[in-house]
């Protein structure tokens, strides 16, 4: 598929002056003011945030409100409960808010919705049950802000509730005692992108405050903090990055038990996001994708670590299953794709028995492969649930707006959804969107990689890409940094892993460097030995037997043009 390149402007001059007042290379300076980081200030902040770089939790909307009622809950040792979600979000909400209040005195309880079952958010069974055991409080984490109905539902229970969440909240707010969500329309919190548990610790934040207790004592959750925030892909920017950043540093020598165990099970020789995103989250979601939602927290709350390697090796079970279930349907999702491939502009399946727990990845990956917004939905009886996935520059979210006749109901944003439909209405519905589609052009849609800088094999040393890790953690809004190098002429290429792979020697004058493109194998057959090429890339250190050598980790790549 062609892609488009775009390689973002910069003042030479001003990367010159910038790199001499901070001390820092060409290299890293350049992308630092592609950021919009121009002074020694900002400079400081991203590199190095302490925690005297969070904001004051009391800006938060209610959040005087609801530590004031905690304390009485405290005080008082009422019977409270924490109602969250069954991601990796809401599962380390709900372990840090628990064991914090667990520290002061107070041991609340927690209810976790049955994803298969109960689906996401609150509901009025659950309630009931809550209300059955005699609960007086319920603190939310990670879910509520547009649960309007249910939480009107539990107050005539004569339950009082405090919403902590993350999500955009509706038109009007639940009437309850306290709604801490920065995406408030009146909010004045300087920071509204954190995740559900970066919220939790804002109120656990303001708890300390007003308990005049030590720092270390909300500081010491941030490696929890950081595994859920960086689980759920929010920006890593603000105060998002100086949580994950600060929190990185405390994972490697965690306290908690659990983690620790799962750290060990992973094998990952380094922590960092990539660890956390590919190793530690899907396992926790694998738990409530299957259905298993409370294994996750057990392992978080757990203080023996037998049954911490026990939990993990159930944990790993599940994800293994989750990723078999996840395999299967995409290998029959593509089947259908191939049969019926004339001219679409989009991707809608449906087949009965396939698994909704999973359904989200298999059309991200299937949004990936062909570039098209897709829809898939798995069938149970006359029942549908399904998700979507779209591309850059089509809006999945208002696309259905206009398709909703068909629908029964459906949320999310532009770029992922979630749909439940009637099995009758299927094909009514998949005809509409796909003419909604049609008009929309998306052929015309070209995929773009967006270039951080070109550069040439002499400005680089080993040096200078090892700066680059000052810009971690990576993540969403802070994307590994991309280079153009052009002119480079192949001296060696092969395929490894049975085709799956590329792996090449590349030279521009008297400069060496090695590349890797995975999964881009079948590009081996396109190019020779001495044929020029321009690569788009990022740039990494690879270590083997004790030899450090610069590494290009290829995205794109093509032939040079006026060779």
């Amino acid at each position: 598929m062609n892609k488009k390149w775009e390689i973002m402007q910069q003042d030479d001059q001003q990367i010159n002056q910038f790199s001499k007042e901070n001390n820092l290379s060409l290299l890293l300076s350049s992308i630092l003011i592609g950021k919009g980081i121009t002074t020694t200030k900002q400079a400081n902040l991203f590199l190095n945030p302490t925690r005297n770089d969070f904001y004051d939790p009391f800006l938060m909307p209610d959040m005087q409100i609801a530590v004031e009622r905690i304390l009485q809950a405290i005080q008082k040792e009422e019977k409270v409960i924490i109602y969250g979600d069954y991601d990796a979000d809401g599962i380390t909400s709900i372990t840090v808010l628990k064991q914090f209040l667990a520290q002061r005195g107070l041991e609340v309880g927690f209810y976790i919705p049955n994803r298969l079952n109960e689906g996401y958010g609150l509901n009025k069974k659950a309630l009931d049950f809550i209300k059955s055991q005699g609960y007086s409080l319920m603190i939310t984490v990670d879910c509520g802000i547009s649960a309007i109905e249910e939480i009107a539902y539990a107050i005539e229970l004569g339950i009082e509730v405090i919403v902590t969440d993350h999500h955009e909240p509706v038109e009007q707010l639940p009437k309850c005692l306290a709604v801490i969500d920065a995406k408030r329309k009146d909010n004045q919190y300087p920071f509204d992108q954190l995740a559900g548990v970066g919220v939790v610790f804002k109120l656990i934040q303001a708890l300390c405050i007003k308990l005049e207790l030590d720092a270390k004592e909300y500081l010491k959750f941030l490696d929890i903090v950081c595994v859920g925030t960086i689980s759920d892909i929010v920006p890593l920017e603000g105060e998002n990055r100086v949580i994950a950043k600060l929190g990185l540093k405390l994972i490697p020598m965690t306290k908690n038990i659990g983690l620790k165990a799962l750290l060990d099970s992973i094998g990952y020789q380094k922590v960092d996001a990539t660890a956390i995103s590919f190793g530690i989250a899907p396992r926790i979601n694998a738990c409530g994708r299957m259905g298993a939602e409370k294994e996750a927290l057990k392992l978080f709350l757990t203080q023996n670590i037998q049954e911490a390697r026990q939990i993990t090796q159930t944990l790993n079970q599940y994800n293994l299953q989750r990723q078999a279930t996840e395999k299967k349907i995409f290998t029959e999702a593509i089947e259908q794709i191939e049969k019926n491939k004339e001219n679409q502009d989009c991707i809608v399946l449906g087949k009965q028995g396939w698994h909704h727990g999973v359904i989200g990845i298999v059309s991200s990956k299937v949004t990936d492969m062909y570039f098209k917004p897709s829809i898939l939905i798995c069938f149970e009886g006359e029942e549908g649930k399904g998700s979507g996935r779209s591309i850059p520059g089509f809006d999945l979210h208002q696309a259905l707006m206009n398709c909703s006749g068909n629908i029964e109901k459906f949320g999310g944003h532009s770029m992922a959804i979630g749909i439940t439909i009637k099995k009758q209405n299927f094909e009514k519905f998949k005809q509409e969107f796909e003419e909604y589609t049609k008009k929309a052009n998306i052929s015309d849609i070209i995929p773009i990689i967006k270039i951080d800088k070109q550069i040439d094999l002499k400005q680089i040393n080993r040096e200078t890409v090892k700066e680059l890790s000052l810009l971690e953690p990576f993540g969403e809004a802070n994307k590994i940094p991309l280079f153009l190098l052009e002119k480079l002429k192949i001296s060696s290429i092969r395929s490894l892993s049975e085709g799956k792979h590329l792996k090449m020697q590349l030279t521009q004058d008297n400069y060496i460097i090695d590349a890797i493109g995975f999964n881009m194998g079948s590009e081996a057959q396109n190019y020779l030995i001495g044929d020029k090429i321009d690569v788009v890339g990022s740039l990494e250190i690879n270590s083997f037997n004790g030899n450090e050598q610069i590494q290009i980790n290829i995205k794109d790549i093509r032939k040079s043009f006026g060779m």
